[in-house]
């Protein structure tokens, strides 16, 4: 969430250890200019929330709200040597956003482990051993 900084400045959390931190940097909206961020730490929060605390879930759907702002905004534009293609942004927005769902959906599937990451070896033991007079 934004921090007052003594007045009616907010700081704005780019700590990569929190889940909001992690959200930016997946949509890259880093700037320490709050100005030039896309959105408030309150906006990732709500996000996040919506999406279960899945920062990926969440980096997804912020990837999808840009798009819908970039086809609204951006538009196709053609003037003498500039243009924009607004529509072709957000469908790479949008194609983004579907990878980080997949990439999600993979990882509550296997557990969230990485699959090089090494795990303890399984012991199987054996059969227990009978204790009749045999063994005495």
């Amino acid at each position: 969430m934004p921090v007052p900084a003594g007045g009616d400045e907010l700081i704005f959390s780019n700590d990569l250890t929190q889940p909001v931190g992690m959200l930016r940097l997946l949509i890259t909206d880093t700037s320490d200019v709050p100005a030039d961020q896309l959105f408030t730490d309150e906006q990732l929060s709500a996000l996040l929330a919506m999406e279960g605390h899945v920062v990926k879930l969440a980096a997804a759907s912020a990837l999808e709200i840009i798009s819908r702002s970039e086809v609204l905004i951006s538009k196709k534009i053609t003037t003498q040597d500039l243009s924009t293609d607004g529509p072709a942004v957000a469908a790479e927005l949008r194609a983004q956003a579907k990878a980080l769902r997949e990439q999600a959906a993979k990882d509550r599937s296997d557990g969230g482990l990485d699959p090089t990451q090494a795990l303890l070896p399984l012991y199987s033991f054996p059969a227990p051993v009978p204790w009749g007079d045999s063994y005495l």
